[in-house]
């Protein structure tokens, strides 16, 4: 589903140890579904450049490989027929589409069919078994059993079983997207190279040059110092774990350690039992009861501002720091992390609903934002705008008692006419 790499991924060590242990070929497949929650040339062609590198790796180590424009069900159906798989390995993600393809495909299958957590450290429903509230509450829960799953990952060496000759092939990158119909408007970017060697290269830089500054300034978008692994660990171009094994082993004060360790696991963690435990994580209907009271009896409040879904998209607002944050997103596929909560908060303020403001929020996060439809965008929004994982703060206008930002509280973390011009310039 979104582990896309050869290494350092527990589902296909899975798959590939028991493919050693059987003297079995092993057939990594891909099926990609048509317009997936609105996914675009930009997000298939930096996905597909990305699993084309891995592919051509699993080539070299003696495994077949298959990409097919399909229903996932459908497609894993007809391989396991057409080659008489024994087992059937996927990896598990929380969202609703995907979760009901792994149902439906455990219901048509004749051989077993084994769901491995290879985004999560600690696996999703070993953490929890409920919706955490906060990460007060599945903090303790996570560092519970983090020493017993952060292990050192086994290496995927070449095998010999073969390969099947109509699939020992790569696919054609410009020919799938030329047959998916996709939307261009939302062009590809160059802010970020695909695949597995590019996420390792962006990770090296991150900890020789930015960990030490990472928790003073990950809050100013003006300075260098955020890690920029969001598409890669999107995307599956790169594991937390991988990320977290390496910042271990930096010789540097505990103290920066920590910080980061806190977003990459905690804060990561947190946003996948959301989506698993919420059935309405990709709606207003997420807010805790507190938030929903409170947005419900400010609904009727008069907005100084009020703007459509286009004129949001293209930034069109008065404020020329939440038109920034947009042209950023816009322009490179990622926004800054501080200015995604900004960008959400506004929208609440200046949308004529809360309902509305969810859905252009998530709209324009999985349009433009190279990790958007991802656990941790539709948990950032729910953050923002319903007060998930959050407290119940003063009461002001529209706002409830939902955290508030606004334009004078961030020209005192950073200088704001910096980022406007930076983003202006891009």
């Amino acid at each position: 589903d979104r582990e896309r790499r050869i290494q350092d991924n527990w589902a296909l060590i899975a798959a590939y140890k028991t493919a050693l242990e059987n003297n079995q070929r092993l057939i990594i497949y891909y099926a990609l579904p048509a317009n997936f929650l609105g996914a675009n040339l930009r997000t298939y062609d930096f996905m597909l450049k990305g699993l084309f590198e891995s592919f051509n790796e699993a080539l070299e180590l003696g495994m077949s490989v298959k990409v097919e424009i399909v229903n996932p069900v459908e497609g894993v159906s007809n391989l396991v027929k057409k080659y008489g798989a024994s087992a059937v390995f996927t990896d598990f993600t929380p969202l609703k589409p995907a979760c009901g393809w792994r149902l439906d495909l455990a219901k048509s299958l004749e051989v077993p069919l084994f769901e491995v957590d290879a985004r999560n450290i600690v696996p999703c429903w070993v953490t929890s078994d409920k919706l955490e509230f906060a990460a007060r509450t599945i903090r303790p829960k996570i560092h519970r059993y983090l020493s017993d799953y952060l292990d050192e990952f086994p290496v995927i060496t070449p095998m010999d079983a073969g390969v099947f000759d109509e699939l020992s092939s790569n696919f054609d990158i410009e020919d799938v997207l030329s047959m998916m119909n996709l939307d261009d408007s939302v062009i590809p970017v160059d802010t970020f190279l695909p695949g597995e060697q590019a996420a390792r290269n962006q990770l090296n830089e991150f900890l020789q040059n930015k960990l030490q500054t990472y928790n003073d300034g990950r809050n100013d978008p003006n300075l260098e110092c955020i890690s920029n692994l969001s598409p890669y660990l999107h995307f599956g171009h790169i594991s937390s774990q991988r990320v977290v094994l390496e910042v271990q082993q930096l010789d540097i004060d505990e103290s920066f350690k920590e910080s980061f360790v806190e977003e990459i696991v905690v804060r990561r963690e947190l946003a996948d039992n959301f989506c698993f435990y919420c059935p309405n994580y990709d709606s207003v209907d997420c807010a805790w009861d507190w938030a929903a009271k409170t947005l419900a009896e400010h609904l009727d409040d008069t907005r100084e501002y009020t703007y459509t879904q286009i004129e949001f998209e293209k930034a069109m607002t008065h404020d020329q720091l939440w038109n920034a944050a947009q042209k950023e997103m816009v322009k490179t596929g990622k926004m800054h992390g501080f200015m995604r909560m900004y960008w959400a908060k506004k929208i609440l303020e200046w949308s004529v609903s809360p309902r509305e403001a969810f859905d252009i929020a998530i709209y324009l996060n999985n349009k433009y934002e190279l990790d958007g439809r991802d656990s941790n965008g539709y948990t950032g929004v729910a953050w923002s705008i319903c007060g998930v994982h959050d407290r119940a703060w003063f009461e002001r206008p529209v706002f409830g008692k939902i955290r508030y930002m606004n334009y004078n509280g961030c020209k005192r973390k950073f200088d704001v006419l910096e980022y406007i011009n930076k983003v202006n310039h891009i």
